[in-house]
């Protein structure tokens, strides 16, 4: 057996009225779920597909044809795991709130800048605001969908708007051309014109929060060498 029973968990679907239910590895079947390509023996605990794990009443094959088109037990559990529920480990929950945290905070730094002095606030300060909220963090849940509800406890902690700014951006001949990627990477150009010397000339949109990554790139590039403008900010 290649699933120790004591670590297996339970993956359940419901389906026309019914309940079926396997024991599977649960790092195995959550790897299953996001894609990787793992064989079916190697994350089950037993081949079988129960009514109620627990109790092992096993689905007929009558039962299985009727709801799943098969009697096949690796197909019905690839199913089962791809559509149903799958409990998870506390380890796993642990692992998946740290994640969808990261990702929820670095949607923020990228939008957010402190109103009191205009700048980004650094992606380790967000996080730190979010912890120390307890916002409740649902690691099933997109995390855009959670950043407003998340946004709006750390505010009472740290100062925090979305905007958008808009720059004009001059950038010397010489530098012009390598530069046009980096621009259409972190924003969006709304005016662009090249200058009689060679000169590149833009007006860009750029989340606010990505302002001091973006004129790092720019300042790399150019050696410090460009000119540039706010010529307006939108709150979002």
């Amino acid at each position: 057996m290649v699933v120790d029973i004591d670590k297996a968990v339970i993956a359940r679907l419901r389906s026309s009225g019914q309940k079926f239910e396997i024991l599977v590895d649960p790092d195995k079947a959550l790897e299953f779920r996001r894609g990787e390509k793992i064989k079916m023996d190697e994350i089950l605990a037993y081949p079988a597909i129960y009514r109620d794990a627990r109790s092992t009443d096993v689905v007929s094959d009558q039962d299985l044809q009727k709801v799943f088109g098969t009697t096949d037990v690796f197909k019905v559990a690839e199913k089962i795991i791809k559509n149903g529920e799958l409990q998870l480990t506390t380890e796993q929950k642990r692992g998946m709130i740290e994640q969808k945290k990261n990702q929820i905070a670095t949607m923020i730094s990228k939008k957010g800048i402190n109103p009191q002095t205009n700048a980004p606030h650094p992606l380790p300060r967000i996080i730190n605001a979010i912890e120390k909220s307890g916002v409740n963090i649902n690691p099933f849940v997109d995390a855009e969908s959670q950043v407003d509800g998340v946004l709006k406890e750390i505010k009472v902690l740290l100062p925090i708007k979305f905007q958008k700014i808009v720059f004009q951006i001059k950038i010397p001949p010489q530098f012009s051309g390598k530069s046009y990627s980096i621009l259409k990477k972190y924003g969006t150009i709304s005016q662009e014109k090249w200058l009689g010397d060679g000169s590149l000339q833009v007006s860009i949109e750029i989340l606010a929060g990505m302002q001091n990554e973006f004129f790092q790139k720019i300042s790399s590039l150019t050696h410090g060498n460009f000119e540039s403008k706010v010529l307006k900010r939108v709150d979002i």
